[in-house]
C-alpha cells in the first residue's frame, strides 16, 4: 500500500489513462460521490452492506488508486483489500479533501 500526495496521484492516473488494468475507486457514499468526484472513478460505497463482497469481485491483479473524504474510511478499504490479496494498491494523503484544496480536477 502506497500514499501518495495528490499531485503524485494526478501523475500516476495521467500516466495510467486508457490503462484497463488501473483503477480509481472513490469509496464514499452516492451522494458524497455525486458532489465531484475523481474522473472514470468507480464508486463502491464503504457504508454499504456488500462493500467487502464488492471489494472481492474485483481483480485482485490490477492496480488500485483509493480514496474517501478525509482518510477514515480509505485507511480501513486498503486494509481489506490487502487481506483480500490485492497487490497494488495506492491512497491519495488527505483524500478528496486535499486534492480539492490543491485545485485538482474533479467532476460532476
Amino acid at each position: 500500500i502506497k500514499t501518495l500526495q495528490p499531485k503524485e496521484a494526478l501523475e500516476l492516473i495521467d500516466n495510467n489513462k486508457g490503462n484497463p488494468n488501473f483503477v480509481i475507486i472513490d469509496i464514499r457514499t452516492p451522494e458524497e460521490f455525486e458532489s465531484g468526484h475523481i474522473k472514470d472513478a468507480l464508486n463502491i460505497n464503504y457504508n454499504s452492506d456488500s462493500f467487502e463482497q464488492d471489494l472481492d469481485k474485483l481483480d485482485r491483479n490490477k492496480a488500485y488508486l483509493v480514496y474517501c473524504r478525509t482518510g477514515r474510511r480509505s485507511s480501513d478499504a486498503v486494509s481489506i483489500m490487502a487481506r483480500f490479496g490485492f497487490t497494488s494498491i495506492y491512497r491519495i494523503a488527505g483524500d478528496i479533501v486535499k486534492w480539492k484544496a490543491e485545485g485538482l480536477p474533479v467532476v460532476k
